[in-house]
């Protein structure tokens, strides 16, 4: 009976304290993403206040998806701490309860966190990355200044005896219009053909449609043509999975965008450890909750609160960093994408798990 009412205090702290850190932390990403955007595209004949601001509020879910980790640290580390500081934690350890005991309620409020982040937070995070990459590219191509888009496109296709080599700065409709197009062709030895240069291309049924063309071939002067057609067998659906990057995509929708890039030969690893560490998300705040109940219990029993504070934050810090840079290695097919993103979590869980042990058995 005692264990439950303190176990909804704990959780009740628990969450509250993760409310005004989500809010904070929101504010000042805000303000200094906006801040960003202004100094990158106020010179674009797009920009405007109220549009900056709104591509900013899309941006916002996906760079706070990436800050959870440290925000269920940091929630754990002032939760715990300020317990103690009230003596509310020693009077709990006298009244026979484990440290295993009031951690549940920590424990079950990281993992809901965490299903919330998956479940809520990461398909607003991809439609409002997909919608910002979309209205900046726009901008740059109102514009006379670069166009380039985060991911520059580059497709190959055999059609007709020869391969023709597709690059362009930016996209939109999903890969259906290319904006700032070279086309190189090569025969069937791999050399070069000419080369032609266009405005846009359209993907239609079995060919580009270019716009503004202009083709230039070895010893020939360029010519230049107001449209062209250039056959391929490619399709929407293959170009689409082709340029879809993973952070666009919602976590419901990941299995079938893998099944998919699969079915067209495409290599899926990018999008599988986008998968898992989606997947490994609340385990992974639970890594941090176990970092943060070190810190406290330590905070507790010794008087170098400051040092072991930074400690703590270090520790998550580096499990952090390893994290993302051990999902790089699984995108790019160094490593297995389920051994990438899993290792490290299991790996920490059971640091924290073994630590805490040491310090309940004194």
């Amino acid at each position: 009976m005692i264990f439950g009412t303190l176990a909804r205090y704990f959780l009740r702290r628990y969450a509250m304290t993760t409310f005004w850190f989500l809010l904070g932390v929101s504010s000042i990403i805000f303000l200094a993403d906006f801040s960003e955007t202004a100094r990158r595209m106020s010179g674009l004949p797009g920009y405007s206040v109220p549009a900056a601001l709104g591509l900013t509020a899309l941006r916002l879910p996906l760079i706070l998806q990436q800050t959870v980790p440290f925000v269920a640290l940091f929630v754990g580390m002032t939760t715990l701490i300020s317990l103690n500081r009230r003596y509310e934690l020693v009077v709990t350890r006298a009244a026979g309860i484990s440290v295993w005991q009031f951690m549940l309620p920590f424990i079950t409020g990281a993992i809901l966190l965490g299903i919330l982040c998956v479940a809520a937070l990461n398909p607003l995070a991809a439609w409002g990355e997909s919608k910002s990459l979309s209205v900046e590219a726009g901008w740059r191509n109102d514009g006379s200044g670069p166009r380039q888009q985060q991911v520059i496109p580059w497709l190959r296709q055999s059609s007709g005896g020869e391969d023709t080599i597709i690059g362009a700065k930016s996209f939109e409709d999903n890969g259906a219009l290319l904006k700032d197009v070279v086309l190189i062709h090569l025969d069937k030895n791999g050399n070069i053909l000419f080369r032609q240069d266009a405005a846009s291309a359209k993907l239609e049924d079995g060919y580009w449609l270019l716009n503004n063309v202009s083709e230039i071939r070895p010893g020939h002067v360029p010519i230049h043509q107001a449209t062209a057609r250039i056959s391929t067998n490619l399709r929407q659906e293959f170009v689409q999975e082709r340029l879809t990057q993973p952070e666009t995509v919602a976590f419901f929708d990941l299995s079938r965008k893998i099944e998919v890039a699969k079915s067209f030969g495409l290599s899926s690893k990018a999008l599988e450890t986008q998968y898992h560490f989606l997947l490994s998300m609340p385990f992974l705040l639970v890594a941090m909750t176990f970092i943060a109940a070190t810190v406290s219990l330590k905070f507790s029993r010794f008087a170098q609160s400051r040092s072991v504070i930074l400690g703590g934050i270090l520790s998550g810090f580096v499990l952090y960093v390893v994290t993302v840079l051990v999902r790089a290695f699984g995108s790019s097919g160094v490593v297995p994408p389920f051994v990438a993103v899993w290792i490290p979590v299991v790996v920490a869980l059971a640091l924290g798990a073994t630590i805490l042990l040491h310090q309940e058995d004194g």
